[in-house]
């Protein structure tokens, strides 16, 4: 049992660590949640419109995401090496990186928009539940877009410093700083969108601009934060002087990081493109699709938590050269995130018809919605064993292996799947969506052989 249960201080040490980054993603999914619910109080159009903007931004945020999350692999081993100067190079590849992928980002969605959200609104073969209006649809989605697009610059390099400050064990001012955001936007989207207090009825273009504004608040408070406090973030000492960084050190981050900024722009690009075959099931099932993800995103919490945990506490670990303690943390890790999964998928389950009668939108949207819940709260143990078994990966540097194990995944057996079951088959949502989740079980097969090869145990700053 103590092999994969920790004592008092283990739980403690974790706790300290995860507790601000799970009440931020709380927050931050529940607010999400309510916003999801004003947009969709004012129309189901509106509501799938801004469902399909947001799923065309996922592959922007997680390209970010991958993008620092290469250096932030050595960010947290310096980190943990107490090497502040490897610490402020991995920072500014991270800032130079952030406004790479800003410019690329803002010149696909202004160039390409109009064509990549009609990929979502034409149907082909299969079920629909009801005819929505895709003209509509299209107009609030593109209006939205408009909006959105000025948000993505705070968006940007709040991931460089949040990143770094987790990274090096400073998880309390993200979490502050994306708790105030997230209420300035539920306080914003209350207002904007439904015109009260005497402003403007805005709907879907008050959503995108409420979002835009409490992200730039976010940013401010992480940054005027970091810099205040330059003799606890020595990083930022000296950060703009120069942007000159030792060949060596970019080498090893461009080495290892960039499988995995290609991992995370695959990956988000082949879940975009399964909602797109999703999708050819009739507007109906994105409306759905976007009902049961927003309230999924909450019971999924502790996956994503619990993942950032492992990838600082395994980081740490491993760059102070304690392999040994990194494996047997590790093991106990992934055993709590389990057994906590578990008891969230099954209440995900019990409550699934519930949540989507917060909606209004019509009886048979509401009663799809339900029906994934419950699908995906089974799954939620099977997600929680691939995201603590892929950071565990990524701590150590095993970039490669996890573009295999997560991309290469998706793009080889899931999409293909996907492509094949809704274009050679009138196979409806249902059993269509279950086959494609069930294919992650045989990533669970190769996330155990993985781990117990200990291929991961790597120190990449000695």
């Amino acid at each position: 049992m103590s092999k994969f249960f920790g004592n008092k201080e283990f739980y403690k040490k974790v706790m300290m660590l995860a507790i601000p980054i799970i009440l931020q993603n709380i927050i931050t999914n529940f607010v999400s949640l309510l916003d999801n619910i004003m947009v969709g109080a004012v129309g189901t159009e509106q509501m799938t419109g801004v469902s399909i903007v947001n799923q065309l931004l996922f592959v922007f945020y997680l390209a970010l995401f991958g993008a620092v999350s290469g250096p932030g692999i050595f960010t947290a081993q310096y980190h943990g090496k107490k090497d502040v100067d490897g610490v402020r190079t991995t920072m500014r590849f991270k800032l130079v990186v952030c406004l790479l992928i800003l410019a690329g980002g803002l010149a696909v969605f202004t160039l390409f928009g109009d064509s990549l959200i009609k990929t979502f609104i034409t149907i082909t073969e299969g079920e629909q539940v009801e005819k929505l209006d895709t003209d509509a649809i299209f107009l609030y989605a593109k209006e939205y877009l408009a909006v959105m697009l000025i948000g993505l610059i705070p968006f940007a390099f709040s991931n460089a410093y949040s990143g770094t400050l987790r990274e090096t064990g400073q998880t309390t001012v993200p979490m502050i700083a994306g708790i105030t955001a997230t209420v300035i936007n539920l306080g914003l989207n209350y207002v904007l969108i439904f015109g009260h207090f005497g402003a403007p009825k805005l709907g879907v273009t008050g959503a995108a601009i409420a979002t835009v504004v409490s992200r730039y608040f976010e940013f401010f408070i992480v940054v005027i934060w970091t810099h205040m406090h330059a003799e606890k973030n020595g990083f930022v000492k000296q950060l703009y002087r120069s942007f000159k960084m030792p060949e060596d050190i970019v080498k090893k981050i461009l080495i290892k990081g960039t499988p995995l900024f290609a991992n995370e722009f695959l990956w988000s690009l082949g879940m975009t493109m399964l909602a797109q075959r999703y999708s050819t099931r009739g507007p109906d099932v994105v409306a759905a699709i976007n009902i049961s993800n927003t309230i999924f995103n909450l019971f999924n919490v502790m996956v994503i938590s619990m993942g950032s945990v492992v990838a600082i506490i395994i980081g740490n670990m491993l760059g102070a050269g304690d392999l040994e303690g990194a494996v047997d943390t590790d093991r106990k890790l992934i055993m709590l995130s389990l057994l906590t999964c578990i008891f969230f998928g099954a209440l995900e389950f019990v409550l699934a018809p519930v949540f989507p009668e917060l909606y209004n939108t019509t009886p048979d949207i509401k009663k799809l919605a339900a029906v994934l819940l419950r699908i995906n709260g089974c799954c939620l143990p099977v997600h929680s064993f691939l995201n603590t078994a892929y950071f565990t990966l990524r701590s150590g540097g095993k970039t490669i292996v996890t573009f295999i194990f997560d991309s290469v995944f998706i793009m080889v057996v899931s999409l293909p799947l996907a492509f094949v079951l809704t274009i050679a088959t009138p196979m409806p949502i249902i059993p269509l969506y279950i086959c494609v989740q069930a294919a992650d079980l045989l990533k669970v097969v190769m996330g155990v052989y993985l781990l117990k090869k200990r291929i991961w145990l790597n120190n990449l700053v000695e």
